[in-house]
């Protein structure tokens, strides 16, 4: 069977940097769309009518939509390298509750760190850091949140570092001063070319969010 693969994407999306992250591990070629989230695409629209979000894995003319899914489907599908989830059926259920966690805490906290003001604002820098905390604790003393070799988790996780340059000037802190253990771990999967050649320069992202916040009127 032929292995056509596209991605309909945008750049400094987190979320389709999981994508990005997961075909290179598994070594498969695919054509990369950037959307403009402004103005849509067709195709973004016909392949997936329900959110009309990227990212949006197609896979020989069929889309598989919502980041977590797709990185789900691209390990099951390319099975024969670099696993993501592990075979046993306790230790896949943790990492998709850890990723879960991500989805549901690190975007949203990270967003109102550079929309809001005041007291929601320094309670998002608190929160923030303490999501940090409690992946940290569950990292431990592993290499990778996957054990030895980068899993699940990590792949879910890692993007969110090319927003930390805007996390951390809007928020305020440092991470790496809060949480070293947690920053030695970006090292590791940095030095992943899977891993560093998917995610945007942090420079870049934060001259994305400035013109982002001069649009919306945040200042």
């Amino acid at each position: 069977m032929a292995n056509e693969v596209v991605l309909l994407d945008f750049w400094p999306s987190p979320f389709g940097m999981r994508l990005r992250i997961a075909l290179a591990e598994k070594g498969i070629e695919y054509e990369y769309k950037d959307e403009d989230l402004r103005n849509k695409s067709p195709l973004l629209l016909q392949m997936n009518p329900v959110h009309k979000k990227i990212p949006v894995l197609i896979h020989n003319g069929k889309p598989v939509c919502e980041s977590l899914v797709a990185l789900q489907y691209i390990d099951e599908v390319w099975n024969d390298k670099a696993p993501l989830l592990p075979s046993d059926s306790y230790l896949r259920a943790q990492a998709r509750f850890w990723a879960d966690f991500v989805d549901k805490k690190i975007y949203d906290i990270g967003r109102k760190l550079w929309t809001t003001k005041g007291e929601e604002h320094d309670a998002a820098s608190k929160e923030f850091l303490d999501c940090i905390g409690v992946l940290e604790g569950e990292l431990e003393d592993k290499p990778f949140f996957g054990g030895e070799t980068l899993g699940f988790v990590d792949v879910a996780l890692i993007p969110f570092y090319s927003w930390f340059l805007v996390y951390e000037k809007f928020g305020n802190f440092s991470v790496e001063a809060e949480h070293p253990k947690f920053i030695a771990w970006v090292k590791r999967c940095m030095e992943k070319e899977s891993v560093s050649k998917s995610l945007p320069e942090q420079e870049k992202v934060y001259d994305f969010v400035a013109l982002m916040r001069k649009k919306f009127g945040i200042e």
